[in-house]
């Protein structure tokens, strides 16, 4: 009975189930019978389910859960100032509002008799107002009549806008909780109904916020043509959903400029719409085709993302070949880049330094790789080569993309809390409005006090004052 029993064996379990199976194995599965067929569809079916353990290389990391996430390396440095530093602290306030007398009648830990001691001390501390009540103003506005104009005439209330019973430090600093800080509808209401004690409606709000965009529209250009004229101009996109479709924000900052655009398309006729001419500055972005459409005067493409590059084809991949000797060829390429850089050597050491890069960069290039992953960033290496080594003619191009990345991951953060747009024009006032708080931020202004002030100096003249500079740091 046990040499019958060993004779039938499942030949399931001998063959290496998966693309390699033949057709001649899946027969002899099946002359087997029920059980064999059973076990080899499970066993096909296993193998089709992603490993818990190892995430799709599509899978963006905020989608991946923590638990799968690998452990990150031992902080480098202990956080913190190191010892021997001179301490700081909070500066203590010019003035005092008030102030509070505390004494005892017994001791707080045995409940004995105490006496008054010749000396005290004080504490000063900081702290918003118990119960915030909205300030409600009557105006009484006097109308005269004008004898050249023929008509009744009044002063103008720049403390809010025309028919709007709402003050403008309410609808600035609702705009900056959610254009700025990410705060949802909801939760900004929440803020003014519960924190403020103001009473606000999700649709009233919307509306002055298109009130807002209107009047400041102008920034958003004059932010476009400083981005233009910038010497240094980074440029990203990610992805962004209004009305339920899939459109792109897009983002081009420089050191002082930040200005968002949105759109549905990914491809050059948004460059062509916001470069509207020849770009005489050096454009830094990763190697997406779509910025080779932009007419400038130079280029550099993102060294990390090459490097990002490298890393995935070595973890997801698992190549083979000579791309080991090409993976490593580059590393080293770029890292003497890199180390050319910060050298600052003379600048005819530095010449002499690229022209060399340039030269392995190009036997690199001219090689006959045989691995395919090789070949395929080889294209792109040949593609961008005049791009890639540009920081080293100009201290002020950096060799990364990572300010745009910076300036691009508040939008990020909102389009995780808000789900973005729900409409087209929703999304222009989302661009519209990000860019002008953004970019008041990145100028040192306060955007609260800078904003209200303008629209108080437009509501009197007409006019709305110019986009304010950059503060620059006296000594």
């Amino acid at each position: 009975m046990a040499a019958a029993t060993n004779s039938h064996v499942n030949p399931a379990t001998d063959l290496q189930l998966g693309p390699q199976l033949t057709e001649e194995q899946a027969r002899a599965i099946y002359r087997e019978g029920e059980e064999s067929v059973v076990f080899a569809i499970l066993t096909l079916a296993k193998m089709a389910i992603p490993s818990p353990t190892e995430p799709s290389p599509s899978t963006p990391s905020g989608m991946t859960p923590v638990y799968l996430k690998p452990t990150s390396k031992s902080r480098r440095k202990k956080p913190g100032r190191k010892n021997g530093h001179p301490g700081s602290r909070r500066p203590s306030p010019v003035k005092i509002d008030q102030r509070e007398e505390h004494t005892l009648n017994a001791c707080p830990e045995c409940h004995g008799s105490v006496s008054l001691c010749r000396k005290s001390r004080t504490r000063v501390i900081e702290d918003i107002p118990r119960d915030i009540t909205p300030v409600v103003t009557e105006h009484t506005i006097q109308r005269y009549w004008c004898a050249k104009c023929q008509k009744i005439v009044e002063p103008t209330v720049p403390d809010a806008l025309p028919g709007s019973q709402l003050g403008l430090r309410v609808l600035v600093l609702s705009a900056w909780l959610h254009y700025s800080l990410g705060n949802t509808l909801a939760q900004v209401i929440g803020v003014f109904n519960f924190h403020l004690q103001l009473k606000l409606t999700p649709g009233g709000l919307v509306q002055m916020w298109y009130r807002l965009q209107e009047i400041l529209f102008a920034w958003y250009e004059q932010i476009q043509k400083e981005a233009l004229a910038a010497a240094v101009l980074h440029a990203d996109e990610t992805g962004w959903r209004v009305a339920g479709k899939t459109c792109w924000l897009w983002c081009f900052t420089s050191g002082e400029s930040t200005y968002y655009l949105i759109d549905r398309c990914r491809g050059g006729p948004v460059l062509k719409r916001f470069f509207k001419k020849y770009f005489s500055g050096t454009l830094v972005t990763d190697f997406w085709n779509a910025y080779n459409a932009v007419a400038c005067a130079h280029r550099q493409k993102c060294i990390p993302h090459l490097l990002r590059e490298l890393k995935k084809v070595d973890h997801y991949h698992h190549p083979g070949g000579d791309w080991k000797v090409f993976a490593g060829k580059l590393r080293r390429l770029i890292r003497d880049g890199l180390r050319l850089r910060q050298r600052q050597r003379p600048q005819e050491e530095c010449v002499a330094g690229r022209q060399q890069l340039e030269v392995r960069l190009q036997k690199l290039i001219d090689h006959a790789w045989e691995n395919k992953q090789a070949r395929r960033l080889v294209k792109r290496l040949r593609r961008h080569a005049k791009e890639l080594f540009t920081f080293l003619d100009n201290p002020a191009v950096p060799f990364d993309n990572n300010h745009a990345e910076r300036m691009i991951r508040p939008a990020v953060i909102m389009r995780k809390n808000s789900y973005a747009n729900g409409s087209k024009d929703g999304a222009d006032m989302q661009a519209v409005l990000m860019s002008i708080y953004q970019t008041l931020k990145q100028r040192g202004h306060n955007p609260l006090k800078t904003i209200t002030e303008a629209i108080r100096a437009y509501l009197i003249s007409g006019v709305l004052p110019p986009l304010p500079p950059k503060i620059t740091e006296i000594g």
